[in-house]
C-alpha cells in the first residue's frame, strides 16, 4: 500500500514535468507558426469518407504512430503531453499501475492507413510515451482506405488527401478497383480535372451505346482499365518521369488528356484515333528529349477504343 502511494506521488511529479513540457511546446509551436494539436478522429473520418471497419485484434503498436484521439484530442499535445491541470490524479494513478505489479489492460485504437487514433486509453498512451516506451498493446479496429497518411502532414498534403478521397467516392474506384495503385496529383484541385475527364469519357461511351446511360462505377472502372492504367504502363515502361522529376504519373496523364486534341490536330487525325504511345512521343519531342525507337513502334490501342462490346 505504501509503495502504491509512493508511486502515485511519483506519478504526479512526473505529470507536473510532462504538463510543463506541454505548456512550453505550445508556446514554441505558436511562435514558429506550427501546431501541437492531435488529430480529431471524427474530423479525419469525415474528410476521408471512412466507413468500413475491420477488427484486427491485439497488436503491438508503435507509440509514435498514434496521432489522434476520438474525443480527447484537445487534452494532449501531438506527443501526448497532458495539457490540463485536472488530469494530475488520474495520470498519476496510471503511472503507478504501469510501475506496479498489476499492470494495465491494452488500449483501444482505430487504425487509418498506417496511423492510429485512441478510442480508449488516452492517459495510458500519454504515460507510456513519457516512460519512454516504444510500443503499446492495443485492440485495433482498422478503417480501410487507399489514402496515404503520415504524422506531421502539411495542410497541402491534407488538402490532397481529402481531394483524393472525394475523387474515389465519386468514381467508386475504391470499391471496383480496391487494389489500384494510388493516383497521386501534385495539385489537389487537379482531381476535379481528372473527374471531369471521366465524365467526358462517359459521354463518349453513352453516345457509342446509342444513348443508354451507364453508371459512374462502370464508366470509371472502364476508364481506369482501358485508359489510365495503360497510360501509366507506358509511362513506366519508358521511364518518362525521369525527365519530369517533380511530376507524377497522374500529372503526366492529365497532360496527355489536355493536349490530345491539339496533338491530333497537328497530325491531322481524329483525337479518338490517337494512340497513347503517339502522344507520349509528341510529349518527348516537345521537351527536346530523344524518343526510344521502341516507343515509336509500340502496338497499343487508341485512347478511346470504339469497340464497346
Amino acid at each position: 500500500m505504501i509503495d502504491d502511494v509512493n508511486l502515485h506521488l511519483q506519478g504526479q511529479e512526473q505529470f507536473s514535468r510532462a504538463h510543463s513540457k506541454a505548456f512550453w511546446s505550445d508556446i514554441i509551436a505558436h511562435l514558429l507558426g506550427k501546431s501541437t494539436e492531435l488529430w480529431s478522429f471524427d474530423d479525419v473520418k469525415g474528410r476521408l469518407r471512412l466507413n468500413q471497419e475491420v477488427y484486427k485484434g491485439l497488436e503491438d503498436v508503435p507509440l509514435d504512430r498514434i496521432v489522434g484521439s476520438v474525443g480527447r484530442y484537445h487534452d494532449f499535445t501531438n506527443k501526448f503531453l497532458p495539457k490540463k491541470h485536472n488530469m494530475s490524479d488520474r495520470w498519476g494513478r496510471i503511472y503507478a499501475l504501469y510501475n506496479g505489479l498489476e499492470g494495465l489492460p491494452p488500449v483501444e485504437l482505430y487504425k487509418v492507413d498506417d496511423v492510429y487514433f485512441v478510442r480508449d486509453g488516452n492517459h495510458r498512451v500519454s504515460v507510456a510515451r513519457q516512460l519512454g516506451f516504444k510500443f503499446i498493446q492495443a485492440y485495433v479496429i482498422e478503417l480501410q482506405t487507399p489514402i496515404d497518411l503520415e504524422p506531421n502532414m502539411s495542410s497541402k498534403q491534407w488538402e490532397s488527401a481529402e481531394a483524393y478521397a472525394k475523387f474515389l467516392d465519386d468514381t467508386g474506384l475504391d470499391a471496383t478497383r480496391p487494389k489500384q495503385e494510388r493516383i497521386v496529383l501534385t495539385e489537389p484541385s487537379r482531381y476535379q480535372d481528372l473527374l471531369e475527364h471521366i465524365h467526358l469519357y462517359q459521354t463518349v461511351l453513352e453516345y457509342q451505346n446509342e444513348g443508354d446511360p451507364l453508371s459512374m462505377n462502370e464508366v470509371s472502372t472502364r476508364w481506369y482499365d482501358t485508359i489510365y492504367a495503360p497510360a501509366v504502363y507506358l509511362i513506366r515502361k519508358y521511364n518518362i518521369l525521369k525527365y519530369t522529376p517533380k511530376r507524377t504519373e497522374a500529372d503526366l496523364f492529365l497532360w496527355i488528356v489536355e493536349n490530345l486534341r491539339y496533338i491530333a490536330e497537328e497530325q491531322g487525325v481524329a483525337p479518338e484515333a490517337m494512340k497513347l504511345s503517339e502522344i507520349l512521343t509528341s510529349f518527348l519531342e516537345k521537351q527536346h528529349i530523344p524518343v526510344p525507337d521502341a516507343l515509336r513502334h509500340e502496338e497499343d490501342s487508341p485512347v478511346v477504343d470504339n469497340n464497346t462490346d
